[in-house]
């Protein structure tokens, strides 16, 4: 119930999918709360959207919808816009539009922070405008707030963990029910898990532009995913799955973001990585997401909770319209500033981002060899050729009759060496039917 002395805070949203009216139900479900918490009457007055005849589960008034993008972005009586179109060419039209004015942008847009944030977030400093992107990362887990908030005393030695539901789904059917990845991929489809863009799930790119974000977050240092390992779960099958239990591990597409602060070297990556399988982000399932945090003063904290749709995203999208209409109430403004400008500045002095050579790792390798006398022992010995020291070895009979599926799993060894040896291996053509397969052990205890 609207008080006399409350603020009417005016809210326009871009886009109308399922995260714009995932935000609309859940305003008019808990109005009363909500306002009773913020002091403020909160009022979704425009609405822009493609196809303004495109039937929706909630229903609006008529009058507030509009195909007018622009029209919307410029509105002068709006305090709030929500961008929640996706894409990032349109998106980051609009969100200069909006910023440029002045006025407070909300999105769960990654891949727009992740390719503009830089950009975008100079153009709210200098226009005097603000930006809140907490939906942006891990859907309903409070992961930005934490990094910027609750641990601002902390430097963050290393941040891992899952940040892409689908691809977690995929490999958590493929496990628990001895699936091939095409059959559960085709599941996870027919659920709407899968982004229309479907590299961006499988190929490991969504995770990778929530990576970049916490990374700056974190180090106050953008890094472009060219520079950065950026791989997908295409590669996995039930036979690695199955050989990393037998080993004690669990397959996922891990996020990790490591910092050496004695030589000032950040690595940023995304891949499919073996988990011991008793740590706790090895064992988030399903849709979820997990993120696990180790900062210098309060030791390692660790965030479960369902990382996308509906209810999650528009959860994050409302937290962060609290802030902003907070701060039009006079609070200071929890995003980046003029003075958190200076402070991000000096978070990445000196820091330079590592190679190769900075990342070591177990590996767990799957060849797919003629099965002929002598072929471990080569491939041993090429292995040896660049210091990689082979810790396991099991031989299978492949399908293909007269050859073998060789899994090794390595000691440790760097990511150049690796690398260099997986390219001598490609190379035997005379021994390997396929190219090979390698995963990197992920150690918790050790980053």
């Amino acid at each position: 119930m609207k008080t006399t002395h409350q603020r009417t805070v005016r809210i326009g949203l871009l886009g109308f999918g399922t995260v714009g009216q995932g935000v609309w139900k859940h305003i008019e479900r808990n109005r009363r709360a909500l306002e009773l918490r913020l002091g403020a009457s909160l009022e979704i007055v425009r609405i822009a959207v493609r196809d303004s005849g495109r039937k929706r589960e909630v229903e609006v008034p008529s009058g507030i919808i509009t195909t007018d993008t622009i029209a919307v972005a410029e509105d002068p009586s709006l305090d709030i816009v929500c961008e929640l179109m996706g894409g990032t060419r349109e998106a980051l039209d609009l969100t200069e539009r909006v910023l440029r004015r002045g006025k407070i942008v909300v999105t769960a847009n990654k891949a727009l922070i992740c390719e503009h944030g830089d950009r975008l977030f100079t153009l709210a400093r200098q226009a005097g405008g603000h930006y809140f992107y907490e939906a942006s990362v891990a859907g309903g887990i409070p992961v930005i707030k934490t990094l910027r908030e609750a641990l601002v005393a902390n430097r963050f030695s290393r941040i891992y963990g899952i940040l892409n539901g689908t691809s977690n789904y995929i490999l958590t059917r493929m496990e628990k029910e001895g699936l091939e990845f095409s059959t559960t991929l085709a599941d996870a489809r027919a659920l709407g898990y899968v982004e229309a863009d479907e590299a961006l799930d499988l190929d490991g790119i969504d995770a990778a532009h929530k990576a970049v974000i916490l990374a700056f977050l974190a180090h106050g240092r953008w890094v472009s995913l060219d520079d950065i390992i950026v791989e997908g779960i295409r590669d996995v099958t039930a036979e690695d799955i199955l050989s990393a239990r037998n080993l004690g591990y669990r397959i996922k597409l891990l996020a990790i973001i490591s910092r050496d602060f004695q030589n000032e070297r950040l690595v940023v990556r995304v891949h499919p990585a073996l988990l011991p399988s008793n740590g706790i982000i090895a064992g988030v399932d399903g849709v979820y997401n997990g993120v696990s945090i180790t900062g210098d003063v309060v030791g390692t904290t660790v965030l479960i909770g369902r990382g996308a749709g509906q209810d999650a995203t528009s959860s994050s999208v409302i937290s962060d319209i609290a802030d902003a209409v907070f701060m039009l109430q006079g609070a200071p403004a929890p995003v980046i500033s003029e003075e958190d400008d200076g402070v991000y500045r000096e978070l990445a002095e000196g820091l330079s981002l590592g190679g190769p050579e900075d990342i070591k790792a177990q590996y767990y390798l799957r060849l797919h060899v003629a099965d002929k006398p002598g072929v471990l022992a080569k491939v041993a010995g090429v292995l040896a050729d660049f210091a990689v020291s082979i810790a396991t070895v099991d031989q299978r009979a492949h399908l293909l009759e007269g050859t073998a599926s060789l899994i090794l799993t390595t000691h440790e060894t760097d990511e150049k060496a690796m690398e260099q040896a997986l390219g001598s291996l490609a190379a035997m053509s005379d021994l390997l039917q396929d190219k090979p397969v390698r995963f990197r052990v992920f150690d918790p205890g050790e980053g």
